[in-house]
């Protein structure tokens, strides 16, 4: 079996050591994702997010374009074994010829700087994905678990509730133009991290198949980056997908404070409640790989045919594997790349 992961950030680490004038390497490091993991882990398609902290930065635009150019250095380095893709056909032609494929993607809209000139210039440059939001509200939207400081915590009265759901603020006009934007353009419009209220919203402005590329079900788990079952059904209505994350946190609850190391049956729980309430079809893969703590369950890539044991043996049929593990999310890349 070969496997297709939405989310990673993978591009976002190697450009920290960068910055920090250390030696970084797609090919072999430290983290959760390198080639060398990906070749173990039967990898057919990673996509590898661009992911921007804008309010850390002096320009997100600009972060970006670093992490786009350590992509596409790695690439060149590395073209006997990963090519980038920016079509369906293309991930066809490199399975064909032996080869992984990578597909650019990028986690936080700010990065547009509230003008659609340079979503377009993204896409260009082979952007494919992008998740509208992190948890910053932008010029695009808000998200459901806001990141503040304690200075604007104090001032605003703001209180923190990582089950608390935003249903009042969703997309701007602007993010509006954008999400109508990205169907005209063939992007994946991806609402991970993205409010209860922007969900609602994208299921309106779309009428392509849209993504949650790496969010679990709040049924299981209540944190608000995860999606509920009517969420989930509107999704699988509209042909769209949800990646199943990794992050301990948002598998399992524990009390605040205890350690949650994660377990690979939790994936597996999630993965069963999404499919009884959506369907087979809207449920893929979504790791999060080198974005959250490691999950002891399945620690990094190459632990993946691990996983797919588990959903066997959890009952799951082979053909139902296939599909959530590949198939579902190359449909709906099919349909719009």
């Amino acid at each position: 079996m070969r496997y297709v992961d939405m989310h990673c950030d993978t591009l976002y680490e190697l450009l920290q050591k960068k910055k920090q004038g250390k030696p970084y390497s797609l090919y072999k490091n430290e983290g959760h994702i390198d080639l060398c993991k990906l070749k173990e882990g039967n990898a057919l398609l990673q996509n590898f997010a661009m992911f921007v902290q804008w309010k850390k930065c002096d320009d997100p635009k600009e972060e970006v374009l670093k992490m786009v150019d350590i992509f596409y250095e790695e690439m060149d380095k590395h073209k006997d074994i990963i090519a980038p893709v920016r079509t369906y056909e293309e991930i066809l032609e490199n399975e064909k010829n032996g080869k992984m494929s990578a597909l650019l993607t990028i986690e936080e809209g700010a990065a547009c700087l509230g003008k659609l000139k340079n979503l377009d210039a993204f896409y260009d440059l082979g952007v494919r994905m992008m998740t509208l939001t992190w948890n910053y509200q932008n010029e695009i939207g808000h998200p459901n678990l806001p990141k503040v400081s304690k200075e604007e915590a104090e001032k605003s009265g703001f209180v923190w509730d990582h089950k608390k759901p935003d249903i009042e603020h969703g997309l701007t006009e602007f993010g509006i133009e954008v999400v109508e934007r990205m169907e005209e353009l063939g992007m994946i419009v991806d609402v991970s991290h993205l409010s209860d209220a922007g969900f609602w919203d994208v299921v309106k402005v779309t009428k392509k198949p849209f993504v949650a590329s790496h969010s679990n079900a709040r049924k299981v788990s209540g944190w608000v980056r995860n999606l509920t079952d009517e969420m989930l059904r509107a999704l699988a209505e509209r042909g769209g997908v949800a990646g199943l994350n990794f992050c301990a946190d948002f598998l399992t609850e524990v009390p605040m404070g205890t350690p949650n190391p994660g377990t690979m049956e939790a994936v597996v729980q999630h993965a069963k409640h999404m499919v009884n309430v959506g369907g087979i079809e809207c449920v893929g893969l979504g790791s999060d790989f080198d974005g959250i703590d490691t999950n002891e369950g399945i620690p990094n890539y190459s632990c993946m045919p691990k996983l797919e044991e588990a959903f066997l043996a959890a009952g799951f049929k082979p053909s139902e594997c296939d599909k959530i593990l590949k198939e579902n999310v190359l449909r709906v890349y099919q349909e719009i790349l």
